[in-house]
């Protein structure tokens, strides 16, 4: 067996173990699965250098994508959420609130919020798992 295949056995365990004992089990070591797929080839911010591994790169606790040329392969994940429906593109946030909006208000109406990214919507609403994945 070859050290890519190794490789990519190890990485496939890897996330089997992390769906079987949930996120706690994996904190530090990679991102969520929703946390990279839904990150746009055109909004990805390189986290590596030339020739980094994908070892390397999940060690770094980023996201390792090489089947699309010409973009990083080594990325920076979108940031975790409370949900995984909350997990998107800043761009595709859509306004689920108001400014001033309570957490009860929040949580009434189902909307995602994350504070961290200033002249963006902060309330908003989460994508469907099922249907509108990036």
């Amino acid at each position: 067996m070859g050290v890519r295949c190794t490789r990519l056995l190890a990485a496939l365990l890897l996330l089997g173990l992390c769906a079987l004992g949930g996120p706690e089990t994996c904190q530090g070591l990679s991102a969520d699965p929703c946390q990279c797929s839904r990150v746009s080839t055109k909004n990805r911010l390189n986290c590596g250098f030339p020739g980094i591994s994908s070892d390397q790169c999940f060690s770094a606790s980023c996201c390792f994508d090489s089947s699309i040329p010409g973009v990083p392969w080594c990325f920076k994940p979108l940031p975790k959420q409370e949900s995984e429906e909350c997990v998107m593109e800043v761009s595709a946030r859509e306004n689920c609130g108001y400014p001033g909006i309570s957490p009860e208000e929040r949580a009434s109406r189902k909307c995602c919020f994350s504070d961290t990214i200033p002249q963006v919507p902060w309330c908003f609403f989460p994508l469907s798992v099922q249907g509108n994945v990036q």
